[in-house]
């Protein structure tokens, strides 16, 4: 793909067939599965590991076509090949965007493109394995006891600090693997600057045995600065509290050196904090932070789990990555699940999108998604500065089941709104537990509770899809003044995710679907997923009202007229408080 101007989406004979078939849509699920007997085994794909049913979502094989003819007009696999080559695909930082080549297998055969290929001067291979091994080199120390603190203890508690994608893929990913972590060691993560988070990460910890982790690409991240200051006082004041370092520099100083490590490659400020350069972890500007997990910022989940785990986990990225550059895009499973969420949400007005993960190991894997689509697709203008001729990107939210079910299903089932919702599951529990008693309505002593769990999984799919008709819900004896509210329409669109188990090849596969779904979108939509100005006004700004908030007059006098008096009733609770 050579165009600076994308493909205009809207213009296409394909989007103009999607219109059409949209204005006088009316799903039936129940008549198409009565219609259509190999429905599911149609709709039914596989991605690695991962099994992705999509007959309960609104395609027909017409949509269908229409969707892929969309995909071909505006070349996605031609823009995902000049991605993973380091093209500079996110425009307006000039970047090649190459997320994908943190997880090719080290002096890999037959990689696309070929191991050692150079990207801006650089040998990207090279590079990546050359971070990788270093990092496994201090996980294993820190593994192994040989990592001591300034007191001679082994390292039990890793801290974390970093915000946006330095910390909800590593926190995503730690809670997610959790059953393989290391006995003995345990990951906290600090990333808010409301100083309550730090105090609550370490009120309990032992400074001796606590190592930290000041995750910051520019090592100039207002929040992650804040906090690294903040945790290294609390070293400071902990370890002499004890004795066990005085308050003289050169203990100061040789405490930080063997309670802190960064992933920086800013090395000057880095030792200016008073980090060992050779402790310092680097990565990329080919690497957006929402993209990074799997770089040397999962540099806490590496010591946790292990270098051998670590490389499984890279495996199962790698695989999606080949099946989006290899299959054909009818059986693409991260294409295929990017031109629907296009089609509920330019032609069918979906705005929202809800992620449900059946494994309560995969709770903040909806926070994680929330900045992988909401940061990379909120965009209001193309990849060459023009404006977008469609509406872009969705809000992504979600929870656990069952959770969820007691709490925002009842709006997915019988509101009024679209919300396409992915399901996700694993058959293997890593923690298989039986209710041994059970409660005599109708779990039974010995109930596999797992099978319990997944029972709600499939029927919530069904439900959603099939609902329950007026005459159904009369039929069970309900009284006819309630009937309308027990009714389900039914028809509510679902994707069905289903794994073998939680390993850590599965969570790098989950990872690099979405990060392909929204690659997909982004493509149909002509916008450049990979850069986020949209986050830079507001840091700006903070650093400006910074002084009126500290008490200085003449900054407080510059404020508009509701941040002025918001800011005065501040300072006011404040010196009340």
């Amino acid at each position: 793909m050579t165009e600076s101007v994308p493909v205009d989406s809207a213009s296409t004979d394909a989007w103009k067939h999607l219109e059409g078939i949209a204005e006088d849509f009316s799903p039936d699920l129940r008549g198409w599965f009565a219609a259509d007997a190999s429905r599911a085994a149609t709709y039914t794909f596989q991605a690695a590991d991962l099994t992705v049913d999509l007959s309960k979502s609104f395609l027909t094989e017409e949509i269908l076509g229409h969707l892929l003819q969309l995909a071909n007009d505006v070349d996605v696999a031609g823009r995902y090949q000049a991605m993973i080559e380091g093209r500079h695909i996110n425009v307006t930082e000039d970047r090649a965007v190459l997320h994908t080549a943190l997880r090719r297998p080290k002096n890999g055969a037959g990689l696309v493109p070929p191991a050692g290929f150079v990207v801006d001067g650089e040998d990207i291979d090279a590079a990546v394995h050359h971070t990788l091994d270093k990092v496994y080199a201090f996980a294993d120390t820190v593994r192994s006891g040989e990592w001591k603190g300034v007191t001679g203890k082994r390292i039990e508690t890793v801290v974390n600090i970093g915000i946006g994608g330095s910390d909800l893929g590593p926190v995503m990913v730690y809670d997610a693997l959790m059953p393989y972590v290391q006995p003995g060691i345990q990951c906290r993560f600090v990333s808010n600057i409301d100083p309550s988070d730090i105090f609550e990460k370490t009120a309990d910890l032992d400074p001796e045995t606590t190592l930290f982790i000041v995750a910051s690409k520019t090592f100039g991240t207002l929040e992650t600065l804040t906090n690294a200051r903040l945790a290294r006082q609390w070293l400071w004041n902990a370890l002499s509290t004890t004795g066990a370092i005085s308050d003289s520099d050169a203990d100061r100083k040789d405490a930080v050196a063997k309670h802190f490590v960064a992933v920086s490659t800013a090395l000057d400020k880095v030792e200016a904090f008073g980090i060992d350069p050779q402790n310092a972890f680097g990565f990329w500007d080919w690497v957006g932070g929402r993209y990074s997990v799997d770089s040397a910022i999962g540099t806490a989940v590496i010591v946790a789990i292990g270098p051998d785990n670590w490389r499984e986990f890279l495996a199962g990225f790698h695989a999606i990555d080949e099946h989006m550059r290899t299959t054909p895009l009818a059986q693409n499973v991260p294409v295929l699940m990017g031109l629907l969420n296009v089609w509920y949400t330019n032609f069918l007005k979906a705005q929202s999108h809800a992620v449900l993960p059946y494994a309560q190991y995969l709770s903040r894997f909806p926070a994680y998604l929330q900045q992988l689509t909401m940061e990379s697709n909120g965009k209001s203008v193309k990849w060459d500065g023009s404006p977008v001729t469609t509406d872009t990107g969705e809000i992504f939210w979600g929870e656990p089941g069952t959770n969820g079910q007691h709490a925002f299903y009842q709006l997915i089932h019988q509101g009024t709104r679209l919300i396409p919702a992915d399901f996700i599951a694993v058959a293997n529990p890593a923690r298989p537990l039986k209710d041994e008693t059970g409660d005599g309505h109708g779990v039974e002593p010995g109930q596999d509770v797992h099978a319990l769990f997944m029972a709600n999984f499939f029927a919530q799919t069904k439900a959603l899809a099939f609902g329950k008709t007026a005459d159904e819900v009369r039929a069970e004896g309900t009284a006819e003044s309630v009937v309308p509210a027990r009714v389900f329409a039914g028809n509510r669109p679902t994707t069905s995710i289903l794994a073998p188990a939680l390993t850590p090849s599965v969570i790098g596969q989950l990872i690099a679907l979405y990060e392909h779904i929204v690659f997909t979108e982004g493509t149909i939509w002509g916008i450049d997923s990979f850069d986020q100005w949209g986050v830079e006004l507001g840091k700006q700004l903070a650093l400006q009202v910074t002084p009126a908030v500290a008490g200085d007059a003449a900054a407080l006098e510059s404020q508009d007229a509701s941040t002025k008096a918001l800011i005065e009733k501040y300072l006011e609770l404040r010196s009340n408080g």
